[in-house]
């Protein structure tokens, strides 16, 4: 499967089986970190904008203060791809 070509149901609950704390919501990974204070939330914010810049490939986020809620999905694609299972899983692996 092509990492441009949308998942299958079957294919997407298989990954998020390996995605801790991602759910579907809207059509789109969904995810909301945490952290102990906006200066933490911000440094996860820049640590996730290289790897997807890197990646080629960027997040839908929100933050408030110690909170970043993220959304991941390929709208080329219509839909979400291999890619957006890897941005998460780097993601966790970004907050861990």
């Amino acid at each position: 499967m092509s990492p441009s070509t949308p998942l299958n149901p079957s294919d997407l609950d298989l990954a998020l089986t390996k995605l801790n704390g991602w759910n579907i919501q809207d059509d789109k990974l969904h995810r909301q970190f945490k952290f102990k204070s906006f200066v933490e939330a911000f440094g996860f914010m820049s640590s996730v904008a290289l790897v997807a810049e890197s990646m080629g490939h960027h997040p839908e986020w929100f933050n408030v203060y110690n909170k970043v809620t993220i959304d991941l999905t390929t709208h080329d694609a219509g839909g979400i791809t291999e890619l957006d299972i890897s941005l998460a899983s780097k993601i966790n692996e970004l907050a861990a």
